[in-house]
């Protein structure tokens, strides 16, 4: 059975979701492709990786670097998971690009790359945001290019006093 809850954070609500020990699920509300691969009817409840998640947030929102993660049981394709894998070893901080991962993955498309990263259901703990197209372009996020350039900004990837999405 999947549980959710609803918290709020600097960037709008988040839905979590879990299996009941690990945390499966992280969208911000409107994300595309959110709730995907839910039962259809998961509970609402607070469970024990709720909590260690909402401390995982609080210190990142506050511009710190979490020296923990909480049990992560991401769904997907075998292809999707060597993606996101991937994408769990971009450090704080900095970037890489989808022609740089389909390189590291062997795979000639760096489109197939960036399918797998749009599907990715954990955002921010696997930090698809961190992923930049081709020149360093600000390219594609599933809750959105302004949430994808605050998290950036966050990180200190990105300026501070520019703006230029939202």
């Amino acid at each position: 059975m999947d549980v959710i809850t609803h918290i709020p954070s600097p960037l709008g609500t988040i839905t979590l979701a879990s299996d009941g020990a690990a945390l499966i699920g992280l969208w911000f509300e409107g994300q595309k492709h959110d709730l995907a691969g839910l039962s259809p009817t998961p509970v609402e409840a607070e469970l024990p990786v709720f909590a260690e998640t909402r401390r995982w947030l609080d210190c990142y929102f506050a511009g710190g670097v979490p020296d923990f993660t909480p049990p992560l049981a991401p769904r997907g394709t075998a292809f999707q998971q060597r993606v996101w894998a991937l994408l769990r070893e971009i450090p704080h901080g900095c970037t890489a690009s989808y022609g740089e991962l389909a390189a590291r993955l062997g795979c000639l498309s760096p489109r197939a790359v960036g399918q797998a990263v749009g599907r990715n259901p954990i955002s921010l703990l696997i930090p698809c945001h961190r992923v930049l197209g081709a020149g360093g372009r600000l390219t594609g996020y599933a809750g959105g290019l302004w949430r994808k350039e605050a998290l950036l900004r966050l990180e200190g990837i990105l300026p501070k006093e520019e703006s230029s999405c939202r």
